[in-house]
């Protein structure tokens, strides 16, 4: 009971830290306990650790956590990419071992399709590189989105790649190039998430979710007749009723070991992970916009609670520094479903721009804002579906 119990205790402990340190950094969260607590691991906790390494050994051992944090963090390298495949196959190994002399054909058939498709989907996340904006896509780039002048403005250029930065684009400093319809960089699958992979990594998220759902059913189905869960004499409202439960999974986890019942363990309590994150993307395509937008919606939302955003109309004849460059030269026209007259700004002294005021209205919501990207859930949807 106790190796049980420390054994449930630390793979929750392990998926509680690692869903904080994934979803701990989402605007979303950024006000929530969870974001409290990414915040506490990653920023409050590491700069008390240096503190006290400063005093008492001269900062050696921050220095050699920083070189390693850079190295993992701030480097594409493939060992968060290993270490997710090790798991899985290590997993599903260990599992196939033990699990298949107890399970009928009809159990084993959809085994090799279930498998196989994290590691197809994240080997097309892996090595999609088409996203990537260089000298001789930049162009095509360039046409691909209209700028909304609220969160992508036109004469925006790369100071790394030199190129005008295409609308909804962003310059990954790990890749070292801007990427197409940038959503994020992923470590699991060391690339960026871009417009063309977006569907491959979606992809990715759900048929993990699929096999660590199939994985513990079938962890169930070899265990649950050592339950005996319907021969109790106790009502489920009696400590008795739970007290037989759990010495019964004791005795199917002693049955199963670790290649069936830890497995099937690991596989219930990370379960939440992908597709909670595959729910977080879900809700971004129908809000229509990607992770590296939904911050940028964020910084405007914290300025407008600031009261220092403000909302005009181009077409109304108004005149701002941030608008200069983008009236010098007249945009590309883009085929776009949506456009909006709109732009938004923000003063450092929470009045409008000086002369023009009463061309300015605060802007105190976000719902105030048209985002020309949203084309509604279905049509977001079947254009990620087809890599648009």
């Amino acid at each position: 009971m106790i190796a049980f119990r420390n054994t449930i205790i630390a793979v929750v402990v392990i998926s509680l830290f690692t869903f904080i340190a994934l979803f701990g950094r989402l605007p979303a969260l950024r006000k929530t306990p969870i974001g409290f607590s990414h915040r506490l691991l990653c920023i409050y906790v590491p700069n008390g650790f240096r503190r006290v390494d400063a005093r008492y050994t001269g900062g050696r051992m921050s220095r050699s956590i920083a070189r390693l944090t850079h190295y993992l963090f701030q480097e594409k390298n493939p060992l968060v990419l290993l270490l997710f495949l090790t798991l899985l196959t290590g997993s599903a190994t260990l599992f196939l071992k033990a699990a298949l002399p107890h399970l009928e054909t009809k159990f084993i058939l959809p085994i090799p399709i279930v498998l196989l498709a994290p590691y197809t989907f994240t080997y097309l996340c892996v090595t999609s590189t088409v996203d990537h904006i260089t000298p001789a896509n930049h162009a095509a780039a360039m046409r691909t989105y209209p700028y909304d002048h609220i969160l992508f403005r036109p004469e925006n250029v790369c100071r790394t790649c030199n190129l005008v930065k295409p609308a909804r684009s962003k310059h990954c400093s790990l890749c070292g190039v801007c990427v197409a319809r940038c959503d994020h960089h992923c470590a699991w699958v060391n690339n960026c998430v871009g417009r063309h992979n977006y569907r491959w990594f979606l992809q990715v998220l759900l048929s993990i979710g699929i096999v660590e759902i199939y994985g513990a059913y079938l962890c169930w189905h070899i265990l649950s007749p050592h339950l005996h869960l319907g021969n109790s004499k106790y009502g489920w409202l009696e400590k008795q009723y739970w007290a037989e439960l759990g010495n019964a999974f004791v005795f199917a986890m002693s049955i199963g070991g670790i290649g069936i019942s830890g497995v099937g363990l690991l596989a219930v309590t990370t379960l939440p992970l992908p597709f909670a994150l595959f729910g977080y993307h879900v809700y971004l395509i129908w809000a229509g916009m990607t992770t590296n937008e939904s911050a940028k919606w964020a910084d405007w939302r914290d300025d407008m609670t600031d009261g220092v955003a403000w909302i005009g109309k181009k077409t109304s004849g108004i005149k701002n520094d941030e608008l200069a460059s983008e009236s010098e030269e007249e945009e590309e026209y883009i085929p776009w479903p949506r456009i909006s007259d709109q732009v938004l700004v923000s003063t450092t002294d929470g009045k409008a721009p000086t002369g023009q005021e009463h061309l300015w209205e605060k802007a105190t919501s976000l719902d105030m804002v048209e985002n020309i990207y949203d084309l509604g859930f279905w049509r977001n949807f079947i254009a990620v579906l087809q890599g648009k």
